[in-house]
């Protein structure tokens, strides 16, 4: 759910280059990947609670290389992104620091924070399967199975090279090693019905379309079209959701996240944002308004979520999908999945 272009809220950015590094108390400065619509609510139902402005700044990529080329005059206080893949990026450019809250520690399980403190999840996904309500029978799959030639012709994908299949493909590596793994790619790459292309929400209205039977997308997609987006019901009513597996492990999961940014000029309103973040009050926004797994334990799962059935999330750490993605993406261009 990233932005398709870089988008600067004019009163923020004019606040930000009058202001500078040092700016007021009362004010956060958030760069982040989410689609400003889906989070603009979280953004102000902040600043109702506490005071502090929240001024935004939006793109589709580049934010860690940004935040680090402007160095210790940065204005970031926040990087709010998706997938584990960007999180660890922003680690490894150096521009993020510890969180040292104990709050936050104890509303995110250890699994869903770095080890060394400098990020947390805020939300989880899942990347399942949608299916042709009328074509396909089963309501069961594995990931091992979308390379079965039994789907010969049915299948539609987004990009191989996408950040949220990238990081499925590096599960796959973890799970049995480089070459099965390849292996499994060239096998789901033969079963494709269309070179990958579009969105997740695309592989819903192919299928609608009949021009494929499954298609690999994220949890929320078809929750928002279902629920949001009268245009896209139709491509909703036509598919259904199964949540793939392992074989012998679980269902395959991603996170979107925060992280404070080591220069961060207003580093307690930084904090305050992130422990809220992981609060009650945002953490079942995050069902219901970005229709994300909740991270704190108690907050209910959107109903609609809920639908899809019980969620059985394997326990690989996200630490090693974000080692692996490098090989995933080699391994993509090796077997010309994209071509």
């Amino acid at each position: 759910m990233s932005s398709n272009t870089l988008r600067i809220a004019p009163l923020a950015i004019a606040a930000l280059l009058a202001a500078g590094p040092a700016l007021a108390q009362g004010e956060v400065n958030v760069y982040t990947y989410r689609e400003t619509g889906l989070v603009k609510p979280l953004f102000d139902a902040f600043t109702k609670d506490t005071g502090i402005k929240v001024n935004v700044i939006s793109a589709s990529s580049g934010l860690e290389q940004r935040i680090k080329t402007e160095g210790a005059n940065s204005p970031a206080d926040v990087l709010l992104t998706v997938d584990i893949s960007r999180l660890e990026d922003a680690v490894q450019n150096g521009i993020t620091q510890p969180l040292n809250s104990k709050a936050i520690e104890q509303a995110v399980p250890a699994a869903y924070r770095d080890p060394e403190g400098h990020w947390a999840a805020v939300g989880m996904r899942a990347r399942i399967v949608y299916a042709s309500k009328d074509r396909v029978k089963q309501d069961t799959i594995t990931y091992e199975e979308l390379a079965d030639p039994k789907w010969k012709g049915k299948i539609c994908i987004r990009s191989g090279q996408h950040m949220y299949n990238n990081a499925l493909f590096a599960a796959m590596i973890v799970k049995h090693g480089e070459a099965k793994a390849e292996e499994w790619l060239k096998g789901l790459k033969a079963n494709l019905a269309q070179k990958p292309s579009g969105g997740d929400r695309e592989t819903a209205r192919d299928i609608a379309a009949g021009k494929c039977d499954l298609g690999i997308a994220n949890t929320y997609y078809w929750a928002l079209m279902n629920d949001k987006e009268a245009q896209r019901k139709p491509w909703a009513e036509a598919t259904k959701v199964l949540l793939p597996t392992f074989q012998g492990g679980g269902t395959h999961v991603n996170v979107s996240g925060v992280a404070v940014i080591k220069t961060a000029p207003n580093k307690a309103n930084a904090t305050k944002f992130v422990e809220w973040m992981v609060g009650p009050q945002a953490q079942q926004m995050h069902a219901d308004v970005t229709y994300e797994y909740p991270m704190r334990a108690g907050v209910p799962i959107n109903k609609t979520i809920a639908g899809y059935g019980d969620l059985k999330r394997d326990p690989m750490p996200l630490a090693s999908i974000a080692a692996n993605r490098k090989k995933a993406s080699a391994l993509v261009d090796k077997v010309g999945f994209d071509n």
